[in-house]
């Protein structure tokens, strides 16, 4: 990977850090820190990740948590391996089990959507698979900071006070108590520079760490878990929790520029990142403060949300083959469409979301990339009594309509929002990268990787420029620093131009490796962003 180093079209916050040892980027200092620290201690860039991740679910628990689902791309001994670790709807489940109670779409919020949770057994899979040190020792930073506490920094804060105030309002029942007697102790949101801590969390890690995430799926807390769930007319069971299971999958790819991009397969939105990379490689890019360049990004991701919203679902009910979506002929069709004006295709509306995503390396030539994520903040608002464990609401993206590919079914998995990004060339690695925020996630990989390919801009560069997000139809929302004369352009070609504020797009870590084996890091600047290097 080679960087124009003097090629900075927007003031960066920071410069890309660099190291030979070991590098972890996160959007939290402390969990980049507990990273960073096992491979100090002889572990490697997959033990880093799972120590980051579980450390994450505690001084982030506004994105993530302990029900959450994880996904990874683990680069190791010249090969990538791909790991999903989202879980199923409950067995129990059904169209027409929810019609009969009473709804007409899946909410959002409550016992309803909560899926089998897949983050613990990913943390435990990747540790078995490919780990070093013990897997209790990975979760030690994490049992520390839930039991002696941490200081709230200013964007965990300023995100905690927003969903404390969605959740008063919207979460009454008392099935929600436990939410706020966790998160939110003192009647309110934790103060920015104010300690919070959970007990009940740090007892449920160390549950977890003696049993390799056993207790989870098969024991006590699956007991907890199924329980509480029942009283409140939930349909997610032990039974459900003991059949699961994390899957490895193999990565899929296109070539783009000479570069091959790896995302997970379906039922993971990743393809709609290399199904609009596919477009854009038909194209020549010369500058990239260009309307043309803005204009053509936009309409090839739209065209590529146009056919994920419609295909992706579990891999076992998908009626189109990645290989059909990812074919030259199908993308030379799809850029045809792309003309001067403003496509309308038909897509989804895609909300916005919240997730944590963290990159790791090590000085052997390990490199993983993660995202983890509870969906939109802190989840269902479920929380189970004397556990810590908040409970994703990942079953809200199944529709009800029988008709469409993602139908609500029992133990099929629903169109999943988090998708993790790795670059190769040459059969070798080049790093991974990520983007979190919901749909915003193959948009920001879109960027990232042209930012990176096309206009040579080293990893902090990358992800500080300026972002744009497809909302829906015509609408793009513009970052407040995007370029005037350019937002002025792409209105007269018939975009719906919003400026919108930084929250709405995405949260990203890079971190490359030069052929003689430097890694160059890149953190987020619009979030608490850290590269901790050795």
């Amino acid at each position: 990977m080679e960087f124009d180093s003097a090629y900075y079209p927007y003031p960066s916050k920071r410069n890309a850090l660099f190291a030979n040892k070991g590098m972890v980027a996160t959007s939290q200092p402390l969990a980049a820190q507990a990273g960073l620290e096992m491979i100090k201690k002889g572990g490697n860039a997959i033990d880093a990740a799972i120590a980051t991740a579980a450390c994450l679910t505690v001084v982030e628990p506004t994105t993530n948590g302990i029900g959450s689902d994880a996904f990874a791309l683990v680069w190791t001994k010249g090969e990538l391996h791909g790991l999903n670790g989202s879980g199923s709807a409950p067995k129990s489940i059904s169209i027409e089990a929810l019609q009969k109670a009473g709804y007409s779409e899946m909410p959002l919020y409550g016992v309803v959507p909560i899926t089998v949770p897949g983050a613990p057994g990913a943390w435990a899979e990747l540790s078995e698979r490919f780990g070093r040190l013990p897997f209790s020792e990975l979760l030690k930073p994490a049992i520390e900071y839930a039991r002696n506490g941490y200081p709230i920094t200013p964007s965990l804060g300023t995100t905690w006070q927003k969903a404390y105030n969605n959740y008063k309002k919207n979460l009454n029942g008392e099935e929600f108590a436990n939410w706020f007697q966790t998160f939110a102790p003192e009647g309110r949101a934790p103060r920015i520079g104010e300690v919070w801590k959970s007990e009940d969390m740090a007892a449920t890690m160390e549950l977890i760490a003696e049993s390799k995430a056993d207790a989870f799926y098969r024991g006590v807390l699956a007991e907890k878990i199924d329980a509480f769930l029942k009283q409140y007319g939930g349909y997610l069971t032990k039974e459900d929790l003991a059949a699961y299971k994390p899957e490895w999958v193999q990565p899929i790819k296109v070539n783009y520029r000479g570069y091959d991009v790896w995302e997970l397969p379906p039922n993971g939105q990743g393809i709609v990142a290399l199904m609009a990379l596919n477009i854009l490689k038909g194209f020549e890019f010369t500058s990239k403060d260009s309307p043309d360049t803005y204009h053509k990004q936009i309409e090839a991701i739209k065209l590529a949300f146009a056919d994920g919203k419609k295909y992706i679902t579990d891999p076992a009910k998908m009626n189109m083959s990645v290989e059909a979506l990812l074919s030259e002929a199908y993308a030379d069709e799809r850029r045809k469409l792309i003309g001067q004006q403003a496509l309308l295709p038909e897509p989804g509306t895609p909300p916005k979301g919240g997730t944590v995503y963290l990159s790791t390396a090590d000085g052997e030539g390990n490199m993983v990339s993660f995202i983890q994520s509870n969906y939109l903040g802190f989840g269902s608002g479920i929380v189970i009594p004397g556990t810590g464990i908040g409970l994703q609401n990942r079953g809200n993206n199944f529709t009800l309509d029988p008709t469409h590919e993602n139908c609500l079914e029992p133990g099929k998995k629903t169109y999943h929002t988090i998708i993790p990004g790795f670059m190769t060339k040459g059969n070798q690695p080049v790093g991974p990268f990520g983007v979190m925020g919901a749909f915003m996630q193959p948009q920001g990989h879109v960027q990232v990787v042209m930012n990176t390919i096309d206009f040579q801009l080293n990893p902090q560069a990358a992800l500080d420029a300026p972002r744009w997000q497809w909302r829906d139809g015509k609408s793009v929302w513009l970052e407040h620093s995007f370029p005037e004369h350019i937002a002025e352009a792409l209105g007269r070609m018939g975009h719906q131009v919003q400026v919108s504020p930084a929250s709405g797009f995405g949260r990203g870590q890079i971190i490359w490796r030069t052929p003689d084996g430097v890694l160059v890091g890149g953190t987020e600047p619009r979030t608490d962003g850290t590269v901790s290097i050795w």
